[in-house]
């Protein structure tokens, strides 16, 4: 009977590790994620497509990126929980995500490169 309180008690401390993830602050988490939301698709929508104020290119890519880097961090720290993980644990996912980001640079760049080189050869006629 003792070794059923004790463990009561075990989980009764583990709660207090997730205070952040209660319904206000997944309600928090929830609004700042819309409103992420909402600022892409008034760039998109509007400073882009109706008003014209931003043109379509780096700058407005480099917004996009951002704001979706953002958006990822909210969701993966939050509702993946990772926030509340270790520090090894978060440092190690982070690594990974680091080689998988470099692995896809690289593939594109040398997609880029095979594009532009194929079409010199008259080995792989392009018609």
């Amino acid at each position: 009977m003792s070794n059923h309180h004790d463990n009561t008690a075990a989980h009764e401390g583990h709660g207090h590790d997730h205070e952040g993830m209660d319904k206000k602050g997944i309600w928090r988490i929830f609004f700042v994620l819309l409103a992420l939301t909402c600022l892409e698709f008034l760039i998109a929508l509007g400073f882009v497509h109706h008003w014209q104020i931003l043109a379509k290119g780096a700058l407005v890519n480099t917004i996009y990126i951002v704001l979706t880097l953002v958006k990822a961090y909210y969701i993966v720290a939050y509702f993946m929980h990772l926030k509340f993980e270790k520090s090894s644990f978060i440092v190690c996912c982070g690594v990974v995500f680091i080689f998988i980001v470099y692995f896809i640079i690289l593939m594109l760049t040398e997609g880029g490169y095979l594009l532009h080189h194929f079409h010199e050869y008259p080995l792989w006629p392009n018609k």
